[in-house]
């Protein structure tokens, strides 16, 4: 099947306390009713990588949103890791939580919704969707790319909760894809939160991949690994279309 037209363009949601999200949004041009995806940034922000994963999903048949969640704080220099860690820090997660279901709440809302909505986040954007996960009642699936810090040795009043202790209130169907070469998170981390979801008795899948680490999904990095990214997308086209058919 040939891949859909699209339309993308930049735009506004109300997120939290009703503040303007920027957002990039690419939905298929023809007219329909479609599930809606959630493209959750890197710590980068919301550049041109995170924009085409959200026409590629558009083009698949999704309505993808893929929120700015700097838009308040403003993007980071993204050749400075300094100023990246910087600004991702000082995001609160209850902030990125709200504005992430006022999303969600967006795409159900919309004429060419079929109601469900998932969610797919990268790095820091991995992290966000577990604890999306474990916090809507809103997502019908979350996919969690490489998401770090899912295990916080120190707490802020920023990230006042690790993410692995959200886990009892999951919520959704969960895909986990991880790299056998990550330091963050670890393959450790990465069986603690396999550990957390059994004992809980969540509906989870993993994929550990090997000879690929942080980032394999981003094909601008050289953290790119492409049969591993290849092995992800599929998969991920797969869960969704268990999870978000009408």
């Amino acid at each position: 099947m040939r891949p859909a037209a699209v339309q993308s363009a930049m735009m506004q949601y109300p997120g939290q306390n009703g503040t303007p999200i920027n957002a990039y949004l690419s939905h298929p041009e023809k007219p329909g009713r479609y599930p809606g995806v959630i493209v959750i940034m890197e710590a980068f922000g919301l550049n041109d990588h995170i924009k085409d994963v959200a026409r590629r999903f558009a083009a698949e048949g999704y309505v993808a949103l893929a929120p700015d969640m700097y838009t308040r704080e403003g993007s980071p220099d993204p050749s400075n890791i300094n100023d990246v860690i910087r600004v991702m820090f000082s995001v609160a997660d209850s902030q990125a939580m709200a504005d992430l279901d006022s999303g969600a709440v967006y795409l159900k809302s919309r004429a060419d919704s079929n109601g469900k909505v998932g969610a797919i986040g990268f790095c820091s954007g991995g992290r966000y969707t577990l604890m999306f996960g474990c916090t809507s009642k809103n997502l019908d699936a979350a996919a969690d790319s490489a998401g770090g810090f899912i295990i916080q040795d120190e707490h802020t009043p920023q990230r006042p909760v690790s993410p692995i202790d959200m886990v009892p209130n999951l919520s959704c169907p969960l895909l986990g894809l991880f790299g056998e070469e990550d330091p963050n998170p670890s393959p450790a981390h990465a069986d603690r939160l396999e550990a957390e979801l059994k004992k809980h008795g969540k509906a989870y899948e993993f994929r550990m991949y090997p000879n690929a680490g942080h980032a394999f999904f981003a094909d601008y990095r050289p953290s790119y690994r492409p049969v591993a990214a290849q092995d992800m997308w599929h998969r991920v086209l797969t869960f969704y279309g268990k999870h978000l058919s009408a």
